[in-house]
């Protein structure tokens, strides 16, 4: 089978294409031919910076395909069944960016029939973290459904990203009243097309304003990709008691913050990242996740506000660059038409 690989850390030049034999599954692990893998940040930083003890590494974390195979003791997959991953590279060596993966069968999702498999190679790592960030709320939901977030305001933070795209249609579908804030008209169409109901520019005056207009006691939850450039506008128009969800570093590694304002609000600051998630909150998001896709709660392209770049195998690493980049919408590497 075809396969990327890098034995060492760098750029994207390290990054290789090379025939592997077919991996065969053990016990409780499938294996899936993959028919698109996702392209996530920390493909790019992964391969830049570490190598997690392995002489060689297949990036890619998530994925769509179809069950090719099953190892003893699986159940509930079947050969032929149309499927997502979820954290395929996580653990391990070998992720999605190969004509083949095999995967513990707790990393592999049923897609529904009428799911595309863009939309499956789509979710992983941004549905997964948008879900966690959503069920932070103090005294909120812990699980995601129809009405789960009925009389909650959550403000997204950068809803033209892929976490901030998934967000906006899973609070969407629980029943949330959603804000996004972007940088301007382009992605706030895109905003816009992903189901938010109020989309503010962030660097025009009166950001702040605008939110509180909407949600006069405050959000309850900001979901927030870029803290420390962000955190004043957080303690602003986060109402006391809410809670500002943080997973991503954009804009600084450094994060300053007057401690008075979040003192005085009783304010819940929820960093996270998926790489060492609790297993139960993992499971539950995945859970969650399907079941929104199942309902058609969920999709990908211009029209769910999140457009997508295809490249080809060949082509990954032009794909991680694009990510590195700030490609905005999903990359995918297509391995079969």
């Amino acid at each position: 089978m075809r396969a990327v690989v890098y034995r060492q850390t760098g750029p994207s030049s390290v990054l290789e294409v090379v025939e592997r034999p077919l991996p065969e599954p053990g016990a409780g692990e499938v294996r899936v031919r993959i028919v698109r893998a996702g392209v996530n940040p920390t493909d790019w930083k992964f391969r830049a910076s570490m190598m997690s003890g392995y002489d060689e590494v297949v990036p890619g974390q998530d994925g769509a395909g179809v069950v090719d195979a099953v190892g003893a003791g699986v159940g509930g997959l079947s050969v032929g069944d149309r499927v997502w991953l979820v954290l395929a590279q996580h653990g391990r060596a070998y992720g999605t960016a190969a004509e083949y993966t095999v995967q513990p069968v707790d990393r592999v999702v049923a897609l529904p029939d009428a799911a595309s498999y863009d939309l499956g190679a789509s979710l992983g790592v941004p549905a997964v973290t948008a879900h966690r960030a959503l069920t932070t709320i103090e005294g909120g939901p812990a699980r995601l459904a129809p009405g789960a977030l009925e009389g909650r305001v959550v403000l997204v933070a950068g809803g033209a990203g892929a976490v901030g795209n998934a967000a906006i249609q899973l609070a969407r579908w629980a029943g949330a009243t959603v804000v996004t804030t972007v940088s301007g008209e382009e992605k706030a169409a895109l905003a816009r097309a992903a189901g938010a109901h109020h989309v503010i520019n962030y660097r025009e005056p009166g950001a702040a304003a605008a939110i509180l207009e909407i949600a006069p006691e405050g959000v309850d939850l900001a979901v927030e990709v870029a803290p420390a450039q962000n955190v004043g506008l957080d303690l602003e128009v986060v109402r006391v008691h809410g809670t500002v969800a943080i997973y991503a570093n954009n804009g600084g590694d450094e994060l300053t913050m007057p401690l008075r304002a979040a003192f005085g609000k009783n304010l819940r600051f929820q960093f996270l990242i998926l790489y060492t998630l609790d297993e139960g909150l993992l499971h539950a998001a995945v859970e969650d996740v399907a079941a929104a896709v199942e309902a058609g709660a969920f999709g990908v392209g211009p029209e769910a506000g999140l457009p997508l770049h295809h490249f080809t195998l060949e082509q990954t690493a032009e794909a991680q660059d694009a990510v590195e980049a700030g490609a905005v919408g999903k990359v995918l590497i297509d391995l079969e038409a």
